[in-house]
């Protein structure tokens, strides 16, 4: 049992994580006028020495030879680099073309898209609730794409995208630092030629804008890694359910940040589609927190079964060899 004040440090951890990543929208725009692409190869690159620092820092490096022994496992983490590359692009190109908005939509309904791919990749069995929501969630799908006028693709990319990714984390099964170190040094080498060769070419906007611009540029790094810091020191803090709402503080902040401060337009069909899909949303957590209830009651009933069983096996002075009592 972790104590209130790890708890509480836990919560403020977890907070800064998914608040980070929510705020980031402010930053991609600073950029400008670097490209999606070339923003997405300083942010790999930079990651990379930032995640390397890191692991310096804390001289943890045994994971590395243990895990070029296992080639399935680079195989999964060549799989997750790729993903997380096409989340990544799309991400910063949604933002900096005025679609904040849908971008935030993607990550309310990836926990949707994440249940649904259990159904359909491991064959999981779905509780009532969770298919209300996921049934709930397509149909906010349908109503979105009414109303953009073709599926809402950049959501359900940035999703699909992000499930796969966590999917396929888990399978790999290492911890954040190490597997972001592993991840970037696949996409380092693709995203180091690509600078030399806008470099080359002279459409690199790295060291043309000025001095600020370019530590902005290098300041990816730090972008992508501080927030992951933050999400492994609330993972091994707080319970996984306290953790599974904080996500939500994400998009949120995403939301509001397109409707307030980046102005795009949210016409009456758009806010119905979010309606079911925070409807969903809301069955969906319900849910969570009730079975997460009754396991913990079930825990307790177990143990209290179990405890007058124990006692009676203690022997004592007036009783060397006891006989079982019988529990409660």
């Amino acid at each position: 049992m972790k104590s209130d004040a790890e708890q509480r440090a836990g919560l403020l951890y977890g907070i800064g994580a998914y608040g980070m990543w929510g705020l980031v929208p402010l930053f991609w725009p600073l950029l400008k006028p670097a490209g999606a692409l070339e923003i997405l190869a300083h942010r790999m690159v930079w990651s990379l020495a930032v995640v390397g620092i890191a692991l310096v820092a804390l001289k943890r490096w045994g994971w590395i030879r243990e895990l070029i022994r296992q080639p399935r496992k680079l195989a999964l983490i060549s799989v997750a680099a790729s993903v997380i590359t096409v989340n990544w692009g799309l991400y910063i190109w949604a933002v900096n073309s005025g679609h904040v908005v849908e971008a935030s939509l993607g990550y309310f309904i990836n926990p949707l898209v994440t249940i649904a791919m259990g159904v359909l990749l491991l064959k999981e069995r779905l509780r009532p609730a969770q298919w209300a929501a996921v049934g709930t969630g397509f149909a906010a799908v349908l109503v979105l794409a009414i109303g953009y006028g073709q599926p809402p693709w950049i959501s359900l990319t940035l999703a699909f995208s992000f499930a796969t990714y966590g999917l396929v984390k888990k399978k790999v099964n290492i911890g954040g630092l190490e597997s972001l170190a592993a991840e970037t040094a696949i996409q380092f080498l693709p995203a180091l030629g690509f600078l030399l060769w806008l470099g080359a070419d002279g459409s690199a906007s790295f060291g043309s804008h000025g001095a600020g611009h370019a530590a902005l540029l290098a300041a990816t790094g730090v972008v992508t890694a501080a927030p992951l810091v933050c999400f492994g020191a609330a993972a091994i803090r707080v319970p996984l359910s306290t953790l599974g709402l904080l996500q939500y503080l994400a998009p949120v902040f995403q939301f509001l940040l397109g409707i307030l401060y980046f102005h795009e337009a949210m016409p009456a069909e758009r806010w119905a589609g979010f309606a079911l899909v925070w409807l969903a949303l809301t069955c969906l957590t319900w849910d969570a927190l009730r079975t997460a209830r009754r396991t913990r009651a079930d825990a307790l009933r177990l143990a209290a079964a179990a405890a007058p069983s124990r006692a009676s096996q203690v022997p004592t002075p007036q009783s060397p060899q006891p006989e079982a009592e019988p529990t409660a």
